[in-house]
């Protein structure tokens, strides 16, 4: 995994996806001059829904489309996240309305999906030959009720990469019985993906139930897992760490054509 200022970049997948997870601190060393920037949100907030300056975030928004556009993005396409199990097919229209769901797939070259989290695991997906992509939001709802599955089921062809960017540890995501229940009346085999507390309660590895998914649908390669939101506090937003706080955004697309493949930020 290659870091550039603004975003941590997806490695492995097809010449012609690029993908990725933006960052909270652009350089933690030095202070943004903008009379916009609130503590909480850091320097690269990208959510409106979180209590941070609407202008600010707006900034953020037009700088991120700025800096993909030489790796082959033309626009950013976002979505109103509920946990839920909705995924929509989208092609290069810009959309005026903000689609409810937490799944996009496309055909489109240039459309970047985008999906925020803060402690939540974002997946990306594509077809071995690069023609086609996902992004996903996948909380431990939206793992539960099938968000991966209902993502898969809105692509033409079969994915073959997958790559989850950071989201809380098994270490830091302590869950009620209830939740570990859940996913154990769905497969038994995710009885293994949590650790029992003296207190009662469980620890729960999103990274282990998501791969597990993952293979079961036949997705052959799987990286990615490898941060914590909870334990990185110079990388990441958590939510579970500070619940006043930013959302990083992971995204996933088709390069557009006549792209300067070594293109740096």
């Amino acid at each position: 995994m290659t870091d550039s200022k603004l975003w941590l970049t997806a490695q492995g997948l097809p010449s012609t996806i690029y993908a990725g997870q933006t960052v909270s601190v652009i350089d933690p060393s030095t202070d943004n001059a903008s009379p916009y920037l609130h503590p909480s949100y850091l320097q690269q907030n990208l959510a409106l829904h979180v209590g941070d300056d609407a202008r600010q975030v707006q900034r953020n928004r037009f700088h991120l489309l700025k800096a993909l556009q030489p790796f082959g993005a033309t626009q950013l396409h976002w979505l109103s996240q509920t946990h839920s199990t909705i995924a929509h097919r989208i092609d290069s229209t810009v959309n005026t309305q903000l689609l409810e769901g937490d799944g996009l797939v496309t055909s489109e070259q240039g459309v970047a999906l985008m999906m925020m989290t803060a402690d939540c695991l974002p997946i990306v997906l594509c077809n071995q030959d690069g023609t086609e992509v996902a992004c996903l939001h996948a909380g431990w709802r939206g793992l539960a009720r099938g968000i991966i599955e209902a993502t898969v089921k809105q692509m033409w062809s079969q994915p073959y990469f997958a790559w989850m960017g950071a989201a809380i540890s098994q270490q830091h995501f302590e869950v009620g019985a209830e939740v570990k229940a859940t996913f154990v009346q769905e497969n038994a085999d995710f009885e293994n993906d949590f650790l029992m507390q003296k207190n009662g309660k469980f620890l729960a590895d999103l990274y282990s139930i998501a791969r597990k998914k993952l293979t079961a649908l036949g997705v052959e390669n799987v990286s990615g897992g490898e941060h914590c939101t909870f334990a990185e506090p110079d990388k990441f937003y958590s939510y579970r760490r500070n619940s006043t706080t930013g959302r990083m955004a992971t995204f996933i697309f088709i390069r557009a054509k006549d792209v300067k493949l070594d293109a740096t930020i």
